[in-house]
């Protein structure tokens, strides 16, 4: 591949001739290893969508030809619209401000700019000005987690929603053994279980929703340090409005710049958001498999739907797939939130530098939680109620012994627990031997159903 000479303020370089970057992306491609680990798709068209509305905003305040403004919006269009991924080499581990990917964003559009209106198009001067990667880099960070959350996590989190409620509704009066420690408790019906699921998921929800106005709040015009240096007046507040008509969210300004460059208090208050939602469809996914167990030996309350065979040995062998992957993504958001913790302590006096690392984890946590959450769904709506041994398990349960207490006492309860246990038979046939009561009024005491009523009982 034959290569040309491209030159920056620090000399020259070689950059393959069919590069549409420059000198500065190629020092960055020279000097950073793990090229397979470059900065999120989605984080690059946001720093294009980005950069076509800072073009406009500078038309509207006259730093900026007309002319060159709406090339470099064509430019931006055409990035956004995919297929240039390979025009993006720089890892995604690099300097710590991003300036890398700021640069080789500023160097394509340049380039794509001047094909197009037939003029020099230059990188810093036009694509980048009034701006800083150390404003721009903070600003996509915000633009990529709140349009990730709002286009992509949100919809698969409410469809999750949705199909819970709906088994909850359907399976309401089915009862079954409650455990506490994995063992045998109380009962409760399934409406209730998935109920509680539910209303996890639904406080997941609403995390995400108290954090939309500080996500949406952009340090914007402040440039390298906060002050706004060489940022022409009225700029910010028309880049918000570009950026609000080109997203469809209602992003803008920060009224400090300095918080939102220095810190990266709000992109860790996002994380931990995604990490609560992988902590709850851990356990919503632990609980699946404990009630898909066995089928033989375990508990076997329900069955998941049969989507591949599960070993490579044992015929007939069937595993909770969607599960078991679903646990992994939950581990890995989990992990990439103590990397965000990390990051984003690493800020001194005006800025973080490990902007770059923040970016990827809160990216990578919203594309992979999505498809958990879709995964779950698909799991729940699929999974088949084995009554028949939930009735069974639920009648030898001697804990049921427990409604006695108020009737006969705690002591005398367990002495027919411990024989209801030792002798595997029914507690209600062991109760009758031992209290004296009716078998009708035991019946009524120690139905399951009517124990998951509590205080509605009356």
């Amino acid at each position: 591949m034959s290569d040309r000479i491209e030159r920056d303020s620090m000399g020259e370089v070689s950059v393959p001739a069919a590069a549409l970057y420059g000198a500065q992306t190629q020092r960055a491609v020279n000097n950073f290893g793990l090229h397979r680990h470059t900065m999120p798709p989605a984080f690059i068209g946001n720093l294009a969508m980005i950069k076509s509305a800072a073009a406009q905003a500078n038309a509207g305040c006259g730093a900026l030809p007309a002319a060159f403004a709406d090339a470099i919006s064509e430019a931006a269009a055409t990035v956004m619209a995919g297929g240039l991924e390979d025009q993006f080499p720089v890892s995604l581990f690099q300097t710590g401000s991003g300036t890398s990917s700021n640069m080789n964003m500023n160097e394509v559009l340049a380039r794509l700019a001047s094909d197009a209106c037939g003029e020099a198009v230059h990188p810093n001067d036009h694509v980048n000005c009034s701006q800083s990667s150390n404003d721009m880099i903070p600003s996509c960070i915000l633009v990529t987690a709140a349009r990730d959350l709002h286009e992509q996590l949100l919809p698969a989190l409410r469809e999750l929603i949705a199909v819970v409620g709906e088994r909850a509704d359907e399976l309401q009066a089915l009862t079954k053994t409650g455990r506490t420690h994995l063992m045998d408790a109380m009962p409760l019906t399934f409406g209730q279980e998935l109920g509680a699921w539910a209303y996890q998921l639904r406080e997941c929800e609403q995390r995400f929703g108290d954090l939309q106005p500080r996500l949406r709040q952009l340090p914007l015009g402040g440039s390298a340090v906060g002050t706004g240096v060489n940022v022409p007046a009225g700029f910010a507040a028309q880049m918000a409005r570009q950026l609000q008509q080109l997203s469809g969210l209602d992003f803008e300004v920060s009224p400090n710049p300095y918080a939102r460059m220095a810190g990266q208090d709000v992109p860790l208050e996002c994380s931990a958001a995604l990490r609560s939602l992988a902590v709850v469809l851990s356990k919503v996914n632990n609980d699946l498999r404990w009630m898909a167990s066995g089928p033989l030996s375990g508990l076997a309350e329900i069955e998941l739907e049969a989507l591949q065979p599960g070993s490579s040995i044992m015929p007939g062998k069937v595993n909770p797939v969607l599960p078991e992957a679903v646990l992994m993504v939950a581990a890995e958001v989990i992990g990439g939130d103590t990397s965000v913790a990390l990051a984003a302590q690493s800020g001194s006096f005006q800025l973080n530098v490990m902007l770059p690392l923040i970016a990827g984890r809160l990216s990578s946590g919203c594309e992979t939680l999505s498809w958990a959450c879709r995964a779950c769904a698909a799991t729940i709506a699929g999974f088949r109620v084995n009554e028949a041994r939930i009735a069974a398990s639920l009648a030898s349960n001697p804990i049921l012994v427990t409604a006695l207490n108020t009737t006969i006492g705690y002591e005398a309860a367990a002495s027919i627990a411990k024989r209801s246990y030792a002798e595997q038979r029914p507690v209600i046939d062991v109760a009758v031997e031992e209290t004296g009561i009716a078998r009708e009024e035991l019946r009524q005491l120690l139905d399951p159903y009517q124990l998951t009523r509590g205080a509605e009982r009356g």
